[in-house]
């Protein structure tokens, strides 16, 4: 078999697999939209039995000799060519693969159905012992993975390497540190201010169905496809890819929180842009065709809810739409007071909901009490104590229920450890994308004020969708921007808002 014949072997069988997967990625989907209580049973053997087939399909020595031998020719001799990055990549997560058994494969997929539908329902108790056991579970089986795959200090780096290739705890760490102090010092003086952000503008009752209406709206006018994907409601928002043309997006909404369910739209639309920005139609299920890290992924993201959707311009085009849509209950406000609310900065509880300023902090409590669970230091029963401790240190309020606490975020549920580091990551380089998008795109606030959003999703097209995983995450924003991953350009727009809204 030539290297040719073999590497269009080894393409069929990946495109292969990941059609399995995405029986899974839409398994998924229906079980956080629509499935009933009682079939969760079913489901986690569903997922579990697609887990196996997929793995050890993956994981068989036919997929190993094909890799060989498409190494072996001119196919993988150019980095950068198509061929040698899914040959790059396949290999990489062939590696990794074949040192995880099936059996734990399948158990941590059947385990997190159970504990999904576990966390929903201590959630809505606010009783962390009832989800307790499932993390428990959870953590045992994600340390046999950690200790599977392998690393050389921490644990940690053998699961964050899933989401952020090439990253290690180490280098988290010292990137948080690098404005840890920066970020307390802004919200110490924000607070000290003096000046309240008229947040009640926001909890006025604003009718469920006008809200979806409205961020409706939102999603297409920045460029998400209705035709090539869904909106649906979910208790924790989230974007998810079923195939080619098949992106899919959900949120929820309160009628006395406006933003809540408006920029979580805008949010998971900004996921949902890159994935339908991918190349999949050419390279579905190959890694040409998927993201190349969910840092990378996070900042597509948070720059359409944050940078995009809290901007003036923004709201120089879409406030009309708002008073038009909720008639007297935005009719009497200014577009001034609209712009301080959804800017307010503030300590808070909730991830979801915390503002620009203090939201990376509430990532980095997380990652040290991932890490510190992971090292064996404390066990699922000491999570509410060890995190009502970190919120009182890191944000100097206190945790009244677990609901508002340690039981706010699904990922545990879902095994998604060394997760949540992307979030801070992907602040940072939205960042730093975004200016460079002003330098080459030009005046983006007068398009935005216009209504004019292609022009920026045209060069996030053109620099950063269309490449898939060509690129590790900090090449490419070396050869878009010139720069390494740093927090500079995100400090200068939260300190620029500060100056506008709080005169700090």
């Amino acid at each position: 078999m030539t290297p040719s014949q073999a590497y269009e072997q080894l393409t069929k069988e990946v495109r292969e697999i990941s059609l399995m997967d995405s029986i899974g990625s839409l398994l998924g989907w229906d079980q956080e939209t629509y499935l009933p209580t009682k079939g969760t049973t079913n489901r986690a053997e569903q997922q579990a039995l697609l887990a196996r087939m997929s793995h050890e399909r993956f994981t068989a020595p036919r997929i190993g000799e094909l890799l060989s031998t498409s190494q072996a020719g001119d196919l993988a001799c150019d980095a950068e060519s198509d061929s040698a990055a899914n040959i790059r990549e396949i290999k990489r997560l062939y590696e990794r693969a074949n040192k995880i058994p099936a059996a734990l494969v399948e158990e941590l997929s059947r385990t997190a159905v159970h504990a999904q539908a576990a966390w929903v329902v201590a959630k809505s108790r606010s009783e962390f012992k009832t989800f307790q056991p499932w993390l428990d579970k959870m953590l045992k089986l994600k340390r046999e993975e950690a200790q599977c795959v392998g690393y050389a200090s921490n644990p940690y780096d053998a699961l964050l390497d899933v989401y952020e290739p090439g990253e290690t705890a180490a280098g988290v760490q010292k990137l948080f540190d690098s404005f840890r102090n920066r970020l307390v010092d802004l919200t110490r003086r924000i607070v000290e201010s003096g000046r309240k952000a008229p947040v009640e503008l926001l909890e006025r009752t604003y009718p469920i169905a006008m809200q979806e209406k409205l961020a409706r709206e939102a999603a297409r006018e920045v460029g998400f496809d209705f035709e090539a994907g869904r909106l649906d409601l979910t208790i924790h928002p989230f974007c998810c890819t079923i195939g080619p043309s098949d992106v899919r997006i959900t949120t929820r909404y309160d009628e006395r929180n406006f933003a809540d369910g408006f920029f979580s739209v805008l949010h998971e639309t900004g996921h949902a842009l890159y994935e339908q920005g991918l190349p999949k139609k050419e390279y579905f299920g190959l890694p040409l065709g998927e993201a190349i890290s969910l840092g990378i992924h996070e900042s597509q993201s948070r720059m359409w809810e944050n940078l995009v959707g809290r901007s003036a311009a923004f709201w120089d085009y879409f406030f009309p739409k708002v008073q038009g849509g909720f008639g007297n209950v935005v009719s009497v406000l200014s577009k001034g007071d609209w712009l301080f609310a959804i800017n307010d900065v503030r300590p808070s509880l909730i991830r979801t909901e915390a503002d620009q300023t203090t939201y990376n902090l509430h990532v980095m409590v997380r990652f040290e009490l991932e890490q510190a669970m992971l090292c064996g230091q404390f066990e699922a029963a000491d999570v509410p104590a060890a995190w009502n401790e970190k919120i009182k240190s890191y944000l100097g309020l206190t945790v009244p229920d677990d609901a508002h606490g340690c039981l706010q975020d699904v990922h545990w549920s879902h095994g998604s450890l060394g997760y949540f580091p992307i979030y801070a990551m992907g602040n940072l380089y939205a960042a730093q994308f975004f200016e460079q998008a002003r330098k080459d795109v030009g005046d983006l606030d007068a398009m935005f004020a216009k209504g004019e959003f292609a022009p920026l999703l045209s060069w996030l097209r053109e620099k950063i969708h269309r490449h898939g995983k060509r690129y590790s995450a900090r090449t490419l924003l070396k050869r878009v921007t010139g720069q390494d991953l740093n927090a500079d350009a995100f400090m200068r727009h939260l300190e620029t808002n500060a100056r506008n809204y709080y005169g700090v």
